[in-house]
């Protein structure tokens, strides 16, 4: 699996036009080029029509669970991905389900340079990736958003050391309520993440490596169900040279 030399998260004002060279790998309409895999069951499979599309916007829905019994849930872009910009527009929205941990109340996140989805087990709950996370606020106290998480296998370096916390927070805002969040993941390969919120840079880590010390290069792009309900009503990429 290969990674790219820089993941930047920035939030921008305006959106760019298409002759800037951004492609929509959500076009507004349907799950078009995207797989759905649940924990439990088998790739493909879009439990409850958790994912689907309303009002133009890709929507984590839960109106048609009862209970959450750990079916953690990803869906997968086709195709893997080195050295690309990735943007973003998401909103919470709603109430989380019946039986969602604590910790995932108004919690999603991108994952990158992922494993495949289908070389994942089928109960397996988190595909092994970088995830920068997305986060809303609870309405009292900071909760910032674009946090790193490693996801399995990845290390990264931070302020030069080697990142021994599976967490590590940003020093973005908290956005707290149903508003939307703009947010770019610049991706150079396993050199180099720093990630933007509203313009502010918020987290920098470097040399992604996978568990057996080789660059991290490339992978899989995602977005969770954890439980919460969310929209994105934007995710373009624009694909960099190495």
């Amino acid at each position: 699996m290969k990674l790219a030399p820089i993941f930047a998260c920035l939030l921008l004002a305006a959106p760019l036009s298409a002759e800037d060279g951004w492609v929509p790998l959500f076009n507004g309409k349907d799950l078009d080029g995207w797989t759905p895999k649940f924990a439990g069951h088998e790739l493909g499979k879009n439990l409850r029509d958790t994912f689907t599309v309303q009002d133009g916007m890709l929507t984590v829905d839960y109106s048609n669970w009862k209970k959450f019994k750990g079916e953690f849930g990803h869906l997968f872009h086709d195709g893997e991905y080195s050295h690309y910009k990735l943007r973003l527009e998401y909103r919470f929205i709603g109430k989380q389900i019946n039986g969602g941990p604590g910790w995932a109340h108004r919690n999603n996140g991108v994952m990158i340079h992922g494993q495949s989805a289908e070389s994942m087990d089928k109960d397996q709950p988190f595909p092994d990736s970088i995830e920068v996370q997305l986060l809303g606020g609870l309405g009292e106290g900071p909760r910032s958003t674009a946090n790193l998480i490693m996801v399995g296998c990845p290390t990264v370096m931070i302020d030069g050391e080697p990142n021994k916390a599976r967490i590590t927070e940003s020093k973005s805002a908290t956005f707290d309520g149903d508003q939307w969040v703009e947010v770019m993941l610049e991706v150079h390969g396993s050199k180099l993440i720093r990630c933007h919120v509203n313009g502010e840079p918020v987290i920098e880590a470097r040399d992604a490596k996978c568990k057996d010390g080789k660059p991290l290069d490339s992978g899989t792009i995602s977005i969770q169900a954890e439980t919460h309900p969310i929209q994105f009503r934007r995710i373009d990429i624009l694909e960099l040279d190495d």
